[in-house]
């Protein structure tokens, strides 16, 4: 911000160094008397650069945007005409060699009226006036937009964190409702299976709390959770994944693809039918490409498990967070439910 500030005034610095600078510019090589220079240039310029500052620090803030126009357009013709009038005195107070209006032959004045005379002069201290207005109104939308990107950055960063903290009681329920039904049948199995939840919950609360991870974590997350699903199914249910094994660099937002793993676990397997999960990942470039096959077992409406609120969660997720460079399908074919995800990391 202040080096914003200091390149501004240096800008302005400059820009005012030049205009006094250019009757000396224009006339390089020429005779040039000082007091003419003084009487038609640097004294106006001196009035435009006060009328500019005026309005641009103070009266554009205090009467234009506060849509007292009039107020504006009162004090503004005041101080223009005030300048008028100051001018002409200090010109025939100090400069009239300069200034005087030559006289022709017959005694009348060589020159425009006085009534031009004076509309020229009104024009000329427009100038200014109309310059701060258009900087200073461009000035407050620079801001104002800056403004306007910061509120709704920081309401996409609110809603995204919601999501992610949304999905982790999910994630954590869904578990333990599994570990849940294997204390009975197979208390072993519980014990490493709740051992084996306890690393993925230290990886959602530790290790996710950022923009984006290392694909390859994203990977070991996953791979970690399946291990942890297929102690839960029988033998019945044939779980066939594969991932990429080489280091990719490719970093991604955390827990976009656990979702859907878990819901080809929850809609994807019986226990009386032979079921198969099938989970695909490749990378091509920066693209990402997910897919994940199983059998559609619908879920029966008296079974309350879970919330329904996975794949919401991905796809408003991937609303927010890949905004048209995504790419999310789901297709039912065959008693075969199908998922395509593909994510632009770009």
């Amino acid at each position: 911000m202040d080096k914003n500030k200091n390149i501004t005034f240096l800008s302005h610095l400059l820009v005012w160094f030049v205009l006094f600078s250019m009757p000396y510019l224009l006339s390089y090589g020429q005779e040039q008397e000082i007091d003419r220079v003084i009487a038609h240039f640097w004294i106006p310029l001196v009035f435009s650069a006060v009328i500019f500052y005026f309005n641009y620090f103070v009266l554009i803030d205090r009467f234009l945007f506060t849509k007292k126009t009039i107020w504006f357009l009162v004090i503004n013709i005041s101080l223009i005409a005030f300048f008028i009038f100051l001018k002409e005195t200090i010109e025939s107070a100090f400069f009239q060699e300069f200034t005087r209006r030559k006289i022709s032959e017959n005694g009348e004045e060589i020159g425009p009226p006085f009534k031009m005379f004076i509309y020229v002069q009104m024009v000329s201290y427009m100038a200014p006036l109309l310059f701060s207005i258009a900087v200073k109104t461009t000035t407050r939308w620079v801001k104002t937009e800056a403004e306007r990107k910061e509120a709704a950055n920081f309401k996409l960063q609110s809603e995204l964190q919601h999501l992610h903290y949304q999905l982790q009681p999910h994630f954590f329920f869904n578990s333990l409702n599994n570990i849940y039904a294997m204390v009975d049948i197979s208390p072993d199995q519980a014990k490493t299976s709740i051992h084996s939840l306890s690393k993925l919950m230290r990886y959602m609360l530790y290790e996710t709390n950022v923009e984006q991870v290392l694909l390859t974590k994203e990977i070991d997350f996953m791979k970690k959770y399946v291990d942890l699903m297929k102690l839960r199914v029988s033998d019945k249910t044939l779980v066939n994944y594969s991932f990429p094994v080489k280091e990719t660099n490719i970093k991604i937002a955390p827990l976009l693809f656990i979702s859907l793993i878990e819901n080809a676990f929850k809609h994807g397997v019986s226990a009386s039918k032979e079921s198969l999960i099938s989970i695909n990942m490749t990378c091509k470039d920066k693209n990402v490409i997910f897919t994940i096959e199983n059998d559609n077992y619908p879920k029966l409406t008296e079974d309350k498990s879970g919330s329904g609120i996975g794949l919401q969660n991905i796809v408003k997720r991937l609303e927010l967070l890949y905004p048209q460079k995504h790419e999310f399908k789901t297709t039912l074919k065959a008693d075969r439910f199908l998922v395509h995800l593909e994510i632009d990391t770009n």
